[in-house]
């Protein structure tokens, strides 16, 4: 669990079927509310990226939401590539 105000670092690791690591194009990384809510999106380039396949990105958490769901999403092949996880946040005591 996380603290409202905090940062936290969300990762991505985009791999194909096989488990081969691939760069999508067009990354993008979607925050959403626990009721599936927009909260804000980011568009992602090759300074979010910290190797082959893999996504990172600084995020301040809200201070008013207990979740947030992230989604990291991009093309490759031309179809679509995602990834989505979820952060409990707690207020501090």
């Amino acid at each position: 669990m996380a603290l409202a105000g905090d940062t936290v670092r969300l990762k991505c690791h985009f791999r194909t079927f096989d488990g081969q690591s691939v760069n999508p194009a067009d990354v993008k990384l979607t925050i959403y509310d626990s009721q599936k809510q927009l909260i804000e999106d980011f568009i992602l380039d090759d300074s979010h990226k910290e190797n082959v396949g893999i996504f990172c990105f600084d995020y301040v958490l809200p201070d008013d939401k207990q979740e947030i769901i992230f989604e990291f999403r991009g093309l490759y092949n031309e179809k679509p590539i995602l990834s989505r996880g979820k952060v409990k946040i707690e207020f501090s005591k």
